[in-house]
């Protein structure tokens, strides 16, 4: 797949202990993109955040809470990612789901073996 020039960022910021049929949620997301033929996904683990519920979490030592804050980061032509938003319908109950015009500079995998 080629990617270059104008793009959409979807960026979906979730909990760490989220989940989908007992599973981390954020894994979920990432076999739906790559089943449905996105560019990529990235899972990004923060160490500190907050959303709705005000409720600060962190990875202090001695702090209580462990659900740290995931973001799961798509970037693919703009059609594409408009038409993977249903499946985020389906499996977010709690979250922030966000979209950003972006630039590709550059886009590069792998040679196959």
């Amino acid at each position: 797949m080629r990617l270059s020039g104008r793009a959409l960022r979807l960026t979906v910021y979730l909990g760490e202990d989220d989940t989908w049929h007992h599973q981390p949620l954020y894994h979920e997301i990432v076999r739906r993109a790559r089943d449905a033929g996105l560019a990529g996904a990235s899972v990004l683990r923060g160490i500190e955040g907050y959303g709705a519920s005000s409720l600060i979490h962190t990875s202090r030592l001695l702090s209580l809470s462990e659900d740290l804050p995931v973001a799961v980061v798509i970037v693919d032509e703009e059609d594409r990612v408009r038409r993977f938003l249903p499946q985020l319908d389906e499996l977010i109950e709690e979250g922030l789901v966000t979209l950003d015009e972006v630039e590709v500079v550059r886009y590069t995998g792998r040679q196959a073996p």
